[in-house]
């Protein structure tokens, strides 16, 4: 009967049991996570069919992430270095 407990590669002792479940439980979250992708890609896919730019959408999401300050400051630099390369 094997023990619970073996050595592992660092010489440390293993618990088999807790190992697996950790290992399991990362499995299923990885699933869990493959299928909200699958969603998020499913509402870009309707938002594109109804006519609405993806990337818009995906640069607004990420501005709503933001602080308000932390957006502004990054605009002003980016209108600066614009400016500063004549694009503007």
């Amino acid at each position: 009967m094997a023990e619970e407990r073996q050595e592992g590669m660092g010489g440390g002792k293993v618990a088999a049991d807790e190992l697996r479940l950790l290992i399991e439980r990362a499995e299923r979250l990885e699933e869990e996570k493959k299928g909200i992708s699958d969603d998020i890609k499913d509402v870009f896919a309707e938002a594109k069919g109804r006519g609405y730019d993806g990337k818009a959408m995906k640069k607004i999401m990420a501005i709503r992430k933001k602080k308000k300050e932390e957006y502004q400051e990054e605009e002003a630099i980016l209108e600066v270095y614009m400016q500063a390369l004549g694009m503007v």
